[in-house]
């Protein structure tokens, strides 16, 4: 599924940083003595070699490479990163190549090009198509918080934090030094400004004057950060699901909340109507009971598939994930009925670790920054590097006194949004405490692109990334920005709405784009 990932980790099962880690993290390498830029030389002449992908099981047709990035791009011999690259060769004339990224952040390409890439088939006809696992993530130098025993365990309902904010606080300090011993120097050099310089070297590796680009999600928070830094190598760009520019954790949490909130009623609605639901065919009760499920596993967890106790936001997440499409409610009906029915976990820990698991290494750094095999993965990377992303982007770091006097307003703010979600999403907004300062780029200098025309797709029944959103966006993006108004439902049009997919698709081979301000229907959704 494209850009389901979620937006919170949780706190037992991802350290986050601060502290000693602070110190780590905030040093770095020295600054530059003068003004000349970094040779990047031979990292632009580098060509990928593709070959058959490692492992078992996976499309024949699909090819895996590498290419070779500074660590740092200020200090380009002080260290190297190995980035894993797959694609889909053009069938058709090839004209160059079309860059995917699906999310997250935090979320590895390949995986999702392995299970979903037949979804951009027909781009083949004129492109490679080409997906990538972004520094810090997946096979490229993952970042990982450690061992679950390592981690601190805070009470994520919110009831530690409002009966003891300084202690929870102290206790995200503590667990930044899982953070920055396990993941290695990468940590230190992660974030989208980087992740687009990347982006850069790849599509030189590639051979392209120009980057065509389709990114979904946080994706579009990637694309739009590469159109702000290399206006000139814009080529055919779509952004699905776009992300905001300006809008600080804090801010983003409460729109999070309440579009859960709105897709969670609306699956309820449509759930109701089966005798199957667990829940019984009273919608109204039907919410009652979901938020007495969540108190309830918050007061006295079950033994989850791993061992662990599953708690109440830990089933949170989990529905989170599995609202991000319609095709999932009936998956997502069953595990809640396993769970409710039989206090069986399986089906709905499917969801919250997007449908897999892979293994845990003891330390994830690399001094070569080589790429680590699939099964080497820490179990965390998805929300370690999440956290380390978003943070490294926000520019925002209060005091303590400054939540802690905060805290009951941001309370009754995020309550009202979800009563399901609220606790969830701002326990999740304060994991940035105690890193160092994120880059405040995206906020000042993303803005009026001098780039060819791109397209931005919003979808009004989005509960991730809502419509506004898109509207704030281009209008930040300047007249380079194209808005298609997708008015059907779930986390991004491409996959959901035939309207969508028919006109991106269109733009990206021919370069026709929709009259700004068009839209696709609800009727338009795929079969």
């Amino acid at each position: 599924m494209l850009a389901k990932l979620s937006t919170r980790p949780r706190l037992r099962r991802c350290a986050v940083t601060g502290a000693v880690g602070l110190a780590v993290l905030g040093t770095g390498l020295p600054a530059a003595t003068n003004n000349a830029e970094p040779d990047l030389t031979r990292f632009h002449r580098q060509k990928i070699t593709w070959a058959k992908c490692p492992g078992e099981g996976l499309p024949r047709d699909l090819q895996c490479g590498k290419v070779t990035v500074p660590l740092d791009y200020a200090h380009p011999r002080a260290g190297t990163l190995d980035l894993a690259l797959a694609r889909y060769r053009a069938t058709g004339k090839k004209r160059g190549s079309v860059l995917l990224n699906f999310g997250g952040p935090g979320g590895a390409g390949i995986p999702e090009f392995t299970t979903g890439g037949k979804e951009f088939m027909e781009l083949t006809d004129g492109y490679d198509i080409v997906t990538f696992d972004p520094r810090g993530v997946g096979r490229s130098s993952p970042v990982s918080c450690g061992d679950i025993e390592e981690n601190v365990d805070v009470a994520d309902d919110g009831t530690e934090l409002g009966r003891d904010p300084r202690s929870v606080l102290e206790q995200l300090k503590k667990a930044a030094e899982a953070c920055a011993r396990h993941s290695g120097p990468v940590l230190r050099h992660i974030g989208t400004v980087n992740a687009s310089r990347d982006m850069d070297v790849m599509r030189q590796a590639l051979g392209d004057k120009k980057l065509n680009y389709l990114g979904f999600s946080y994706g579009t928070r990637l694309g739009a950060v590469y159109a702000a830094q290399f206006p000139d190598k814009v080529g055919r760009f779509v952004l699905d699901g776009v992300d905001t520019l300006t809008e600080p954790l804090t801010e983003q949490g409460v729109a999070g909340a309440k579009g859960q909130q709105k897709a969670l009623e609306e699956f309820i609605n449509w759930c109701v109507k089966d005798i199957a639901c667990p829940f019984g065919q009273d919608a109204r009760e039907a919410r009652k009971q979901v938020v007495r499920l969540v108190d309830s596993l918050d007061e006295d967890p079950v033994p989850s598939a791993f061992g662990e106790p599953f708690s109440g936001q830990d089933l949170v997440g989990a529905i989170g994930q599995a609202l991000y499409s319609e095709e999932l409610w009936p998956s997502l009906e069953r595990a809640l009925a396993s769970l409710v029915e039989d206090g069986d976990t399986h089906a709905i820990e499917t969801f919250a670790s997007g449908g897999a698991a892979t293994g845990r290494r003891e330390e994830t750094e690399d001094p070569d920054g080589g790429l680590v095999d699939e099964e080497d993965i820490p179990l965390d990377n998805l929300p370690a590097a999440l956290m380390a992303i978003n943070c490294a982007d926000d520019p925002d770091r209060p005091t303590a006194a400054r939540i802690i006097d905060d805290l009951d307003r941001l309370r009754a703010e995020y309550e009202q949004a979800s009563p399901v979600f609220g606790a969830y999403r701002l326990t999740g907004v304060l994991m940035c405490y105690g890193r160092p300062k994120g880059t405040d780029f995206i906020r000042e200098e993303v803005k009026d692109v001098d780039t060819p025309k791109m397209l931005l797709v919003g979808t009004r029944g989005d509960p991730a990334t809502p419509y506004r959103w898109t509207v704030e966006t281009a209008e930040r993006l300047g007249s380079s920005a194209v808005v298609l108004d997708n008015r059907g439902s779930g986390h991004t049009g491409y996959a959901s709405s035939k309207c969508v997919h028919r006109k991106v698709d269109t733009f990206l081979l021919y370069g026709t784009l929709p009259a700004d301000g068009s839209s696709c229907g609800p009727e338009d959704g795929r079969e």
